[in-house]
């Protein structure tokens, strides 16, 4: 019987580190394995589909990619290459085929795409694209032919065609979908089957569901709903989302109460509804959920930890586990499987 072993990679800003970490799928715990510094403020990470790459945007001057090697045994990063961004990053995604490399850039209202080679290795960036104010980040859909940016200032999706083989993009018709204004459309993700895409609102701590038009490349509205917890006061921060990979449960992390929110998936119409809120680590900013769907690990900004919740398969409520220690400021959190 093949053996699977999983790791968490922990990006932290401040102490320009990745921490790496064995997570025990038997119960929960995690293990030091490894700290691996870079050379500028690190930023968010993006794995390539076939795992042997892994990513990090560097987002203090000079503007960065740095990649890195993935050792499936021992889950450690060896050091691969460093190419140019336009712009500091706050996402980074791989296309489908895991040959080109897409940037958001908040600051810059840009998305840049980069390509790799068949080595990983990441080459200067072929195209600079401007979008909205405040792109925050890049979706790609499951047929690698159309790619989503979400612009918190301008609340719209710009809606893109996009050419693999070329490595291009061209706007779709029409080039955006409107949110709400103030809503500050923030991360996406889509539904393991396709058909909905899941969008998180940065300023109002909603979350959209979207229906995805597979022929046209395109979404449309059809749920919006809170995410923030009962008698809550103050200013809404929402940050992550993810789905558990069978797609039955969406959670949410909002950063002003400390807390990740968890809804149920309707599978027939991708609608949504409330399971929990949960108190997690201090400005909850990036958690992941591990493949089995059995736990999640959110980052606390403030904390300098991550926190292992347990999910729980009937009910999709989580249970607080342990907390650890990593690196200053940890941002963003990929959580990888090998077998």
């Amino acid at each position: 019987m093949t053996q699977t072993v999983t790791y968490v990679y922990v990006s932290n800003a401040e102490s320009r580190e990745i921490s790496v970490l064995r997570l025990n799928t038997a119960d929960g715990s995690l293990a030091p394995v490894q700290t691996v510094g870079v050379e500028g403020h690190a930023g968010p990470l993006a794995a390539s589909p076939d795992r042997r790459f892994l990513y990090i945007a560097l987002r203090s001057e000079p503007y960065a990619v740095k990649g890195f090697a993935l050792d499936a045994a021992s889950g450690r990063l060896t050091p691969l290459s460093t190419a140019p961004l336009p712009d500091s990053m706050a996402h980074l995604v791989t296309d489908r085929s895991g040959r080109h490399l897409f940037g958001a850039s908040y600051a810059g209202h840009k998305t840049s795409i980069s390509p790799i080679g068949s080595d990983g290795a990441v080459g200067e960036p072929a195209a600079v694209l401007p979008t909205g104010r405040h792109a925050h980040a890049t979706l790609v859909d499951p047929s690698n032919r159309y790619v989503f940016v979400s612009t918190l200032g301008s609340d719209a999706v710009v809606q893109w065609r996009f050419d693999a083989a070329a490595g291009r993009l061209t706007p779709n018709d029409p080039p955006t979908l409107p949110v709400r204004p103030r809503a500050g459309p923030r991360h996406m993700v889509f539904a393991p089957d396709g058909r909905f895409v899941y969008l998180l609102n940065e300023l109002d701590a909603s979350v959209e569901v979207l229906a995805f038009d597979a022929g046209r490349g395109t979404l449309s509205a059809v749920q919006s709903l809170s995410t923030l917890p009962e008698g809550f006061s103050g200013k809404p921060w929402a940050a992550d989302l993810h789905l558990t990979r069978d797609g039955r449960f969406l959670y949410t992390s909002e950063r002003t109460s400390n807390t990740l929110a968890g809804f149920s998936v309707d599978a027939r119409s991708g609608r949504l509804s409330l399971v929990s809120h949960t108190p997690t680590e201090q400005q909850p900013r990036g958690f992941q959920i591990d493949p089995s769907g059995r736990w999640l690990v959110a980052a606390g900004q403030l904390s300098h930890a991550v926190r292992v919740h347990a999910i729980d398969p009937a009910s999709g409520r989580l249970t607080p586990l342990q907390s650890y220690p990593v690196g200053r400021n940890p941002l963003w959190v990929e959580i990888l499987s090998f077998a």
